[in-house]
């Protein structure tokens, strides 16, 4: 009665994920806009902007950022793509910088520059048979709507967002089937300048900021979702979130209760904009906490009518929790979310849980939750790679933290989770998000950057290239015998 499965699925979507702000560079170039991305420092000051403390809207000269000039990608997107076509990519996760559309992002008519340079990069991709997977917003923000707006604090950035999208879905109707609207949309919660653009001031009530704040973006992906389907009927189009799955660290009931309300926080947004509706628990955590969101009843309907077609999400790690005081004490921040130690687990050089089973775990949570097509459009580990004097990198810790994150994919397919593809988190080496670093490389292709600065940016394939090529080119059949 039942088949068993024995094999990726037939068409599957390796590839690679990168992000505008990390890898483009000419952050000027063609009429570009600033955005907020381009204002966040390497340093010591990096977290402070993320976290929407300090005011950031022009370069400061001291100052080092990252994002200017990144990977040059702008100007090497042939070499690179030939790269990703070489190692058999079938999709490749990118980014369209808002400002390089609308520079301001509330200018009346969009910029042909830019809009040309997307078109290029597309018909480069399509030329090697790579679909292209586009996220419309990718954490950078056009920084005079941070400036000028309050970010998403204010409503009108419904409008511009929907305008925004509507001229992506016209411009490129014929060349990208694969949307998402925001990047770790949940993200905004914990890094609100990274993930909306949103400054404090000072009184402000936070969570109430945050939580209208991502209400405008919720409607904003609807009507997103609403004109995709209008334009391009055969596409489809997602949210996307920062995963992880939450273990309690013993079998206390309150262990248990506190991974839940982690979990509960991340899956949020997500639950709107996958069932239509704010959840009950949401509904009573804004009663308890004071928050009152302006919410209007077209703002209901939009979001009820208009919910995405799959879920895109992020895996890098899981975590851990307790109520415990003196469990608490081993608490990590090395990722964003934080976690205690989980004693059974292993971390990367920056503290980040290693945890294949944890991927696993995700997906089955997801596909259970949704009931939607998933894909998982960043994992990778984050590492310190040597470049050897004959032009090799020897990255065996990468193939292995992949391998056993396949592996558990493949069971999460054997468990019937159906998902459509994977994509790598930084499959060429590019500007770390969270620390503005080159040396947390997580590439197949190694760059020629460093964190000061210097390099040739020359690409260099490293030990991994020709693994996951290899593994591309046999569908990941391996993890099926």
């Amino acid at each position: 009665m039942f088949n068993k499965i024995n094999s990726f699925p037939e068409g599957f979507l390796w590839g690679g994920a990168t992000a505008a702000n990390q890898i483009e560079g000419a952050y000027l170039a063609d009429g570009k806009g600033l955005t907020t991305i381009d204002l966040m420092p390497k340093g010591s000051k990096r977290n402070e902007v993320a976290m929407g403390n300090l005011n950031s809207f022009e370069p400061e000269g001291e100052e080092v950022y990252p994002s200017h000039e990144a990977i040059d990608f702008y100007h090497r997107y042939k070499e690179d793509i030939a790269l990703f076509s070489e190692m058999g990519f079938k999709s490749f996760r990118m980014s369209i910088s808002w400002s390089r559309i609308f520079p301001n992002g509330d200018d009346l008519t969009p910029n042909e520059a830019g809009l040309q340079f997307y078109d290029n990069v597309f018909d480069e991709l399509l030329k090697y048979n790579i679909e292209p997977i586009v996220t419309i917003c990718h954490f950078d923000l056009p920084v005079n709507l941070a400036k000028t707006y309050g970010g998403w604090k204010n409503r009108a950035m419904i409008s511009l967002f929907e305008k925004y999208s509507k001229t992506l879905f016209e411009r490129y109707k014929t060349k990208v089937k694969y949307w998402m609207t925001f990047n770790e949309i949940n993200m905004l919660l914990h890094l609100p300048y990274t993930g909306a653009g949103i400054i404090f001031e000072e009184g402000e009530n936070k969570q109430q900021v945050l939580y209208q704040a991502a209400h405008h973006e919720l409607v904003a992906s609807a009507l997103a979702v609403k004109a995709c389907h209008e334009i391009i009927p055969n596409a489809m189009i997602c949210c996307m979130l920062a995963a992880g799955n939450v273990y309690p660290y013993s079998s206390n009931p309150e262990d248990y209760w506190a991974v839940m309300e982690m979990e509960r926080e991340s899956y949020l947004l997500i639950d709107v904009q996958s069932k239509g509706e704010y959840p009950g628990y949401a509904k009573r955590f804004f009663i308890e906490n004071g928050i009152d969101l302006q919410i209007t009843s077209d703002d209901l309907e939009i979001l009820q009518k208009y919910t995405v077609d799959y879920i895109g999400f992020s895996y890098y790690s899981s975590r851990c929790t307790s109520v415990d005081p003196e469990v608490l004490k081993n608490y990590t921040d090395g990722n964003v979310f934080g976690s205690v130690l989980n004693p059974y687990l292993e971390t990367s050089d920056w503290g980040w849980t290693i945890d294949p089973k944890g991927l696993r775990i995700t997906c089955n949570q997801i596909h259970e939750r949704y009931n939607k097509p998933l894909f998982i459009v960043e994992n990778g580990l984050g590492a310190q790679d040597t470049l050897l004097k004959d032009d090799t990198i020897e990255d065996d810790y990468r193939i292995k933290y992949l391998d056993l994150h396949f592996a558990e994919i493949a069971e999460a397919i054997k468990d019937g989770v159906d998902i459509i593809g994977y994509t790598s988190w930084g499959p060429i080496d590019l500007v770390s998000n969270g620390t503005g670093e080159m040396k947390k490389r997580y590439g197949f292709i190694y760059v020629d950057k460093h964190n000061d600065g210097t390099g040739t940016l020359r690409r260099i394939k490293k030990k991994s290239f020709f693994w996951y090529k290899d593994i591309i080119a046999e569908n990941g059949s391996k993890y099926f015998e």
